[in-house]
C-alpha cells in the first residue's frame, strides 16, 4: 500500500502549523503554541484545509477505481461524510448509506456506541466504506464486524489503525492530532516579533 506523503513531511508541516493563524473550535482562542489543554497523547497538530481534504479525497477515489465497480458507499459519520461525498461523485456511485458511531469527545476517545447501523444481506459485498481517518482502529473494527466483506478506505491513517483499512492516502504519526476543516476557523494572530516570550497569551478576536 503506497503512501503519497511521508510521515516525516507531515510532522514538519505540523511543526510549521504551530506558527500559523489557525484557530480551533471548541478550545480557548489561542494559538497551538499556547494551548495547554491538548491531551498529552497528542504532541503534534496537523491542520487540514478544505482544499487539501478535497485533493486527498479525490486521490483516494483515483486509487479506488481499480478495485471497483462499487455497488454502494457507506460513510462512517461524522468524519466520513465529506470524503464519502467526494469519492461518490468521482466514482459515480449513487447509493449512499451511513453508519453512525460515536467515540470522540474532542480529543478524548471514549466508549464506542453504534447509533445507526446498516442492513446488508451481502455483508458488504461490493460496498465501499469511507471514513476520514483511522486512528486506533477501534471504530474500524466495529464497522468491519458489521460489513466484513466491504472494502474499507480512509483518507488518513495512523500506525495503530492502519491494518484495519484496505486503502488510504496519507499516513500520520500516532501522536499527531488532525484538525479537519470543519473543526477550524481563521483568526488574526500577531507577528512573531510582537509575541510575548511566555506562551499561552490569548489573541484579540
Amino acid at each position: 500500500m503506497l503512501v503519497n506523503i511521508e510521515v516525516v513531511e507531515k510532522e514538519r508541516l505540523a511543526q510549521e502549523a504551530t506558527l500559523s493563524g489557525v484557530w480551533y473550535i471548541g478550545f480557548p482562542r489561542q494559538s497551538i503554541r499556547g494551548r495547554r489543554n491538548m491531551s498529552e497523547q497528542f504532541q503534534k497538530a496537523f491542520p487540514v484545509s478544505w482544499d487539501q481534504l478535497h485533493r486527498d479525497a479525490k486521490a483516494l477515489a483515483w486509487r479506488l477505481t481499480s478495485d471497483g465497480p462499487w455497488r454502494s458507499i457507506v460513510a462512517v459519520t461524522r468524519g466520513g461524510l465529506v470524503p464519502a461525498a467526494i469519492v461518490a461523485r468521482e466514482l459515480e456511485v449513487r447509493l449512499i448509506d451511513t453508519i453512525c458511531v460515536s467515540s470522540y469527545d474532542h480529543q478524548d476517545q471514549g466508549d464506542l456506541e453504534v447509533l445507526k447501523s446498516v442492513s446488508d444481506s451481502g455483508k458488504g459485498e461490493g460496498t465501499l466504506i469511507v471514513d476520514d481517518l483511522v486512528d486506533t482502529g477501534r471504530t474500524a473494527r466495529i464497522v468491519r464486524e458489521l460489513l466484513p466483506r466491504a472494502h474499507f478506505a480512509t483518507v488518513y491513517a495512523k500506525p495503530e489503525g492502519r491494518p484495519m483499512v484496505d486503502t488510504f492516502i496519507t499516513e500520520v504519526s500516532q501522536d499527531t492530532w488532525i484538525f479537519f476543516p470543519w473543526d477550524t476557523e481563521l483568526r488574526f494572530v500577531e507577528p512573531i516579533a510582537k509575541m510575548p516570550a511566555e506562551k499561552g497569551r490569548r489573541s484579540t478576536p
